[in-house]
């Protein structure tokens, strides 16, 4: 009998694998996403001290009027520029991304271009 298909079991371990790559620091922290249904999370994370610099998410109040009547893609582009805005704050620069897991299109890559056209360089 053929099972059937856990996608996010399937998804932690493609996440597992480019973690094992990908490490951030305190000069190129990294920058994690995490998708909902709903929602879309991104954080910089200083992976040598376990710290987390900055974060973004559909739910930040700077964003809480402006997302209505917008699409999800267009609403992970605005939290990729949120957390460049927040992360130009901080002097941070250059990240390393993190995609989760998750393949690289749709709201990880519209949030990743909202973050490079924000000013983020990776």
């Amino acid at each position: 009998m053929i099972g059937k298909i856990n996608k996010n079991q399937d998804r932690k371990r493609r996440h597992k694998r480019v973690r094992n790559k990908v490490k951030g620091d305190a000069n190129t922290p990294r920058l994690s996403v995490y998708r909902t249904l709903t929602h879309i999370y991104s954080q910089l994370i200083d992976d040598v001290k376990g710290h987390t610099l900055v974060t973004a998410s559909t739910l930040d109040k700077e964003l809480k009027g402006t997302l209505d009547g917008k699409d999800k893609k267009a609403q992970a582009f605005a939290v990729g520029e949120l957390l460049a805005k927040k992360a130009k704050s901080k002097k941070i620069t250059a990240v390393v991304f993190d995609r989760g897991g998750y393949l690289y299109t749709g709201r990880v890559a519209a949030l990743a271009d909202g973050a490079r056209k924000g000013g983020l360089e990776f």
